[in-house]
């Protein structure tokens, strides 16, 4: 199963959870990092490092496969 398929493969719930998560800590992030107001520069890098970690924490969740449903789908021969 190589990249592409598995990005496209049913995720299970608790990952799916994450994934939400992931993108809304990099969504605030974001924003506290692009902020047009001086802010100390400790919360720009801690930011700076909320958006890696949600970034990553999105991009492992998103490539997390449910087995069962991947075990159905290639008894059944489909191919979605």
């Amino acid at each position: 199963m190589n990249l592409k398929e598995r990005a496209k493969a049913p995720t299970p719930k608790f990952f799916r959870i994450l994934r939400t998560i992931g993108l809304s800590l990099l969504a605030v992030s974001g924003s506290i990092i692009a902020a047009p107001i001086a802010l100390p520069a400790s919360i720009v890098t801690i930011a700076g490092y909320v958006a890696v970690a949600g970034g990553v924490l999105s991009a492992v969740s998103q490539v997390t496969v449910d087995d069962q449903v991947k075990n159905e789908i290639q008894k059944d021969g489909e191919v979605k």
